[in-house]
């Protein structure tokens, strides 16, 4: 039992660790640093479509259907960390045009 608990707690420490990573690249200035997460994480995702076990008996729609899913599956966090990576970027953009309004008024 002690095991399991260590266990979901490195877990979310591993997962808290990538999200605050991902708003840290997210935040620099050149917009690519906040890419390279989600762009590994897509890459793991071929990587295991790529390395799906077929057997002889599948049909071919249950072989689409073993890598279709796996596909949506496993890029889960690739949809997450560019939603962090979007939202960031947008609330800069927000704020870089509020200071530039406030440069005109002055």
């Amino acid at each position: 039992m002690k095991n399991v608990l260590f266990m979901f707690v490195l877990f979310l420490f591993v997962v808290a660790l990538v999200v605050w990573l991902q708003i840290f690249l997210s935040k620099m200035k050149n917009k690519w640093f906040g890419l390279i997460l989600p762009i590994l994480s897509f890459a793991y995702s071929l990587l295991m479509v790529l390395s799906i076990a077929t057997f002889e008996t599948m049909g071919k729609g249950q072989i689409w259907m073993s890598v279709i899913s796996t596909f949506l599956i496993s890029n889960i966090p690739t949809i997450v960390l560019l939603a962090i990576y979007f939202g960031i970027r947008e609330k800069m953009k927000i704020r870089s045009e509020i200071d530039k309004m406030n440069i005109k008024d002055l």
